[in-house]
């Protein structure tokens, strides 16, 4: 089962007899597109490629049975006598399995969620959460209330841990509908054989497309891809979410009913993230915009043409309201055959003021109007036509019609505007400092900023924050890097003045490190207009706390801020909320997986305290990655394990590469992610009272912890002489910048650093070599001194720790779920890539000895015998997949050896790419 699909808990899993069934079925369709991917390598391939495949295949499903070494032996090889042609159709074989292996798994899923919505509510759902509410005394009036003042908001970044192509996706979408029409609908001999060859000509399809791209992606290849999840999901998901809520609520008493907020906003990072990407400009950046726009303004003119075919009900046989007769004699519809259909002519003039609209906002459409009409101002005279159909209909006992396709119109309008999603735009505090030093220096001649202390720079910001007097000039030239900042800027404005404030509404400030970092960005945005001297500003100024030294020192800064005068007025004129983002990847590499953690929950404990005491209302923005290394794992857990005060009502959390494409390619599931992030939010709001913060000695304990695996982390990665040689000698971190998955660099810096390396080829190196590193290391040696530390209370209490603690609970489930994924005999494989032999013995001796007293340790905590035991689909899930992952890692670790020998055969690297896309699929979240 993915884990990003439904929550981990165990009241959530089926039960016994709904396990064996789903796993029965589960298999049927495994064999199912097994045998047919067989039947393709047989025709495609050759039968002596087939052959080959099948003895791979069942020597290695042998020696994972029996445990074998006899069958290990044999399986090596038969790996090691391959010329590298047969190497790259075997490696392609396997990969395609793993990959219709996940479909085969999610369309389980997707049954299994259908077979728990017909029994009694299911935790993590809407309606359990609802009762839950209802049962601590919360009316519907109340809950209208919290939903009113909510923000939950998934955020889709281009962050490149996909490795799979859209052409690869779409295919693979195609295979899913077939499987998933053959489940719901009874067919007939004759529509079962068509199926099957429809099967088989997608799967040969897929068999014939590149896995890998040719060329590298541009920023607007990813804002494309990210839109298609509009297309699948997000478009008619998002309302229909609202509109099954708003019902729940209404259910019983009819006088208490009432319309429910829009609490559900999406948003995005992809063409306005900046942070190491050169190639997002401001002109990439209006080209987003225009992209978005586009494609929910076709999706709005395309329900509009349907509607205006549904609503075909005339004058004299249905009553209207008088405001949907002014407005259907507005209409430029002058067709006789409409005459006497009020609202069908009333629709035409709506679909003629939206390509009005669409015209002036430069966005193409495909079908012309019936007439010509002015454009709409703004969303809300759009959404104000529409609510004159609704009420009209609703009026004259029609209300069963206005509750189709024009509810969820209204809603979708509601909830993306002319914008779909809310762009958010991000660059790193040091080109901010950079850019405001030249200002600040071409303005004051003689003034040199970066020679200035902090609270020099905090008293001179401030100032300019309050001074009307620009601070750019039209008579100095500018650094390349400046003008584009400023470009930047400008275009944020020009879009501000485009599609509304909505539109882009935050500014994230990566690497965040004191107070004038944050003014920095204000004096930025003043310089376009969206901060003015008044202490207005149209734009939410969002720290990202990301290293361990900043997660410590961010309640302080933001006390600081929040009592920063000029500031303050900023905060109070956004709604007296400001939102700070929390970094799991960079605090993950800097500190190790436990600390991490604990940091990250300190810093929220914090937060919560300083903003109470200044009266601002605090959001957070989790940036999770979908590893467990990058903050990943069940968001239903990870919401749910928040301390109390962290969650509010409000929430922002990125979705991720790989995830994104498991979470929301199909509607179904997709909905079912978004009710878990409604229900988390309400339930950890409403229902997990502030009194049950953990007991203090369950915090010292945890901080006693984190402080020795943090020692044990940095000491392996940071303290030990040759660990940089050795963990680029023993991953593909070479190899995976020669995929073209993602626009922007793996280095921050051109170096070997592992300071400067970005979190995702990090994590995504160790999960290639099945090591999983960033995701435990230095839990089990925190937990044997821990113990030799406190005799006293030693393991009982550690044990109760996991049980009575939500923080901790989580934190060893993620910990079991991806210590569970790891192989400590593959990963010493790649430590034989090391060519320092003293090296390779020295720190992976010590990798393994951890590795093995973190599972035990683990097991003995959580009280189980093996891993994810009591997760037994996931544990199957994994199990099965080891036959098929394990090849491939032998068949890459060979390849890598012929490539760094200076191997010239183009197929040797394309070889290993292939093998990452492989393993990638079969561990589905690794970046």
């Amino acid at each position: 089962m993915s884990p990003q699909i439904a929550p981990s808990d165990p009241d959530l899993r089926p039960n016994r007899g709904e396990d064996i069934e789903a796993d029965t079925r589960l298999r049927e369709d495994i064999r199912l597109l097994g045998r047919i991917l067989g039947d393709t390598v047989r025709d495609q391939e050759g039968a002596d490629v087939f052959d080959l495949v099948e003895r791979i295949r069942q020597t290695s499903i042998r020696f994972h049975r029996d445990d074998a070494k006899p069958a290990r032996r044999e399986l090596e090889l038969i790996l090691d006598s391959m010329s590298t042609s047969q190497t790259v159709r075997i490696v392609r074989a396997f990969s395609y399995f793993s990959h219709l292996a996940n479909i085969a798994e999610d369309q389980n899923n997707i049954r299994q969620m259908r077979v728990r919505s017909t029994g009694a509510p299911s935790p993590g759902t809407l309606p359990l959460t609802l009762a839950h509410a209802r049962a601590a005394g919360f009316t519907s009036a109340d809950l209208r209330k919290f939903f009113s003042e909510a923000l939950i908001s998934p955020v889709l970044t281009a962050h490149p841990t996909e490795v799979r192509r859209k052409s690869t996706i779409d295919r693979e979408m195609e295979i899913a509908a077939l499987l998933d029409r053959r489940e719901r609908v009874q067919l007939t001999p004759e529509e079962i054989s068509a199926s099957d060859e429809q099967l088989r000509r997608e799967v040969l399809t897929l068999w014939q497309t590149n896995l890998l791209r040719r060329t590298k992606l541009t920023v607007l290849d990813e804002v494309a891809n990210g839109l298609s999840f509009y297309d699948y999901t997000f478009l008619h998901e998002v309302p229909r979410l609202h509109c099954a809520l708003e019902d729940r609520l209404n259910e019983g008493d009819s006088a208490a009913r009432g319309e429910l907020a829009s609490f559900l906003r999406m948003g995005s990072w992809i063409g306005g993230d900046r942070d190491g990407n050169p190639f997002v400009t401001a002109e990439v950046m209006r080209g987003t915009l225009g992209l978005q726009s586009s494609r929910v303004l076709r999706f709005y003119l395309e329900e509009l043409h349907v509607l205006g075919s549904e609503l075909s009900m005339a004058a004299h046989l249905a009553d209207v309201s008088k405001d949907l007769r002014n407005l259907a004699e507005r209409s430029p519809d002058k067709s006789p055959h409409r005459s006497g259909e009020p609202y069908r002519l009333a629709v035409s003039g709506i679909y003629a003021r939206l390509t009005a609209t669409a015209l002036k906002l430069d966005v193409g459409i495909t079908r012309r109007p019936v007439g010509e009409a002015a454009a709409y101002a703004n969303v809300a005279e759009f959404k104000t036509d529409l609510d004159i159909l609704y009420r009209s209909l609703v009026s004259n006992n029609s209300g069963v019609i206005a509750r189709g396709r024009l509810r969820l119109l209204r809603r979708a309008v509601d909830c993306f505007g002319f914008h779909l999603a809310s762009l958010d735009i991000r660059q790193n505090s040091a080109v901010h400092e950079r850019t405001v030093a030249e200002l600040i220096d071409a303005a004051m001649p003689g003034m040199s900023y970066l020679a200035l202390n902090e609270e020099a720079r905090i008293a001179l910001l401030a100032g300019e924050l309050r001074n009307a007097r620009p601070l750019t000039s039209a008579f100095v030239k500018y650094s390349e890097e400046t003008a584009g900042e400023l470009a930047l800027f400008h275009a944020a404005a020009e879009a501000h003045a485009r599609f509304g404030s909505d539109v882009i509404p935050q500014c994230i400030i990566s690497m965040c490190k004191g107070m004038s970092d944050m003014l920095e960005v204000a004096v930025l945005l003043k310089e376009a207009g969206l901060v003015h001297p008044s202490g207005r500003s149209a734009i939410n100024i969002v720290p990202l706390f990301e290293t361990i030294e900043d997660l410590q020192a961010s309640s302080g800064i933001m006390d600081r801020m929040l009592a920063l005068h000029d500031y303050r007025k900023l905060v109070d004129s956004c709604g007296a909320v400001q939102e700070v983002m929390l970094g799991y990847s960079d605090s993950n590499k800097d500190g190790g997986f436990v600390t991490s953690g604990w940091e990250l929950y300190k810093a929220e404990i914090g937060l919560i305290e300083v903003f109470e005491r200044h009266h601002v209302r605090l959001r957070l923005f989790h940036g999770r990655g979908g590893s467990v290394g990058r903050g990943g794992g069940p968001s239903y857990d990870a919401i749910i394990a928040q301390p109390g005060g962290a969650v509010n009502g409000q929430i922002r959390i990125t979705e991720q590469g790989e995830i994104i494409s498991s979470k929301y390619s199909n509607a179904e599931v997709g909905r079912s992610n978004l009710e878990i992030l409604a229900a988390a939010t309400l339930e950890a709001s409403l229902l997990q009272p502030r009194h049950s913060a953990p007991r203090r000695e369950y915090l010292e304990a945890m901080g006693q912890l984190s402080e020795l695996a943090f020692k044990a982390y940095r000491g392996l990665v940071y303290e030990t002489d040759g660990f940089v040689e050795y963990f680029w000698a023993s991953t593909v971190i070479t190899e995976i910048s020669t995929l073209n998955i993602g626009s922007r660099p793996a280095s921050r810096k051109k170096t070997r650093a592992i300071e400067d390396l970005r979190a995702i080829p990090w994590v995504f190196s160790w999960a290639q070599c099945r090591l999983m590193l960033p995701g435990w290391y230095g839990f089990g040696s925190a937990v044997e001194r821990w113990i030799a530390d406190h005799p006293d209370k030693g393991m009982p209490f550690l044990k109760e720790l996991y049980r009575e603690w939500p923080f901790f609970r989580t934190l060893l489930s993620n910990m079991d779920m991806v210590l569970a994924k790891s192989s400590i005999a593959i990963a010493s494989r790649y430590a034989e890539l090391v060519p320092d032999t003293e090296l390779r013995e020295k720190i992976f001796g010590r990798i393994r000895r951890e590795w093995h007293l973190s599972i035990e340790t683990l097991l003995d905590i959580m009280g189980q015998e093996r891993l994810l035991q009591g997760n037994p689909l996931l544990e199957r899930s994994i199990r099965n997949r080891f036959p098929y992952l394990d090849p491939l890692n032998h068949v890459q670790v060979e390849l890598l050896k012929e490539h760094r020998a200076q191997n010239p055969d183009e197929q040797v690297l394309r070889g290993i790419q292939l093998t990452i896309n492989g393993i990638s699929a079969g561990l589905r979240n690794s970046g």
